[in-house]
């Protein structure tokens, strides 16, 4: 049988088991400064509500957060592409190959509401009547009505029924006034 003495010394291991815990301190504020540099360059690439690159989809959820941004920073987001739901709405000083794509937003609990939308351009507009449901796709150009205005020239336009949520609801808490995130 063969016995083991260890003498432990316990100034020793405190300073061992003090140093190993600044070691994995500096490791950990090392890696959520890397996290903070990364996320910071990775957010000046994406630095508008809607990316450029692809065709941003506007739903009932993000419609009005979408529709604030873009009128409050046009030159933002001239060239990008959206494809969103609404219903033929027009004004009497349109001309006649604009509408309004519309969408009733809720302003009150007792279901007031109010029409938004985004003014559209297409040549087969005079082919839609008014309150008829269409899907659309186009590309966001700055024009001029009544003021510069987001102006949507529409390169798709189909009909579709009426949806079940056809109701959008004023801009909420997570709404960015800057061109931040959508």
């Amino acid at each position: 049988m063969f016995v083991y003495n260890v003498k432990v010394n316990g100034s020793k291991l405190y300073k061992i088991f003090f140093s190993c815990m600044i070691i994995f301190f500096i490791i950990v504020v090392g890696i959520v400064i890397f996290k903070i540099f990364v996320g910071a360059n990775s957010s000046k690439e994406n630095d508008s509500c809607i990316p450029k690159n692809r065709i941003a989809k506007l739903t009932t959820k993000n419609y009005t957060n979408v529709l604030k941004a873009v009128h409050d920073n046009i030159d933002d987001y001239i060239g990008t592409k959206i494809n969103f739901t609404g219903y033929i709405y027009r004004v009497s000083d349109l001309k006649d190959n604009q509408f309004i794509l519309s969408r009733d937003m809720i302003i009150s609990s007792d279901r007031q509401y109010v029409i938004v939308g985004f003014l559209c351009q297409c040549d087969k507009a005079k082919n839609f009547e008014d309150n008829t449901w269409v899907e659309i796709t186009g590309e966001i150009t700055k024009g001029d009505y009544h003021g510069d205005m987001p102006i949507i020239n529409v390169t798709e336009i189909k009909n579709i029924d009426k949806p079940n949520d056809e109701f959008v609801y004023p801009p909420d808490e997570s709404y960015i006034p800057t061109s931040g995130l959508l």
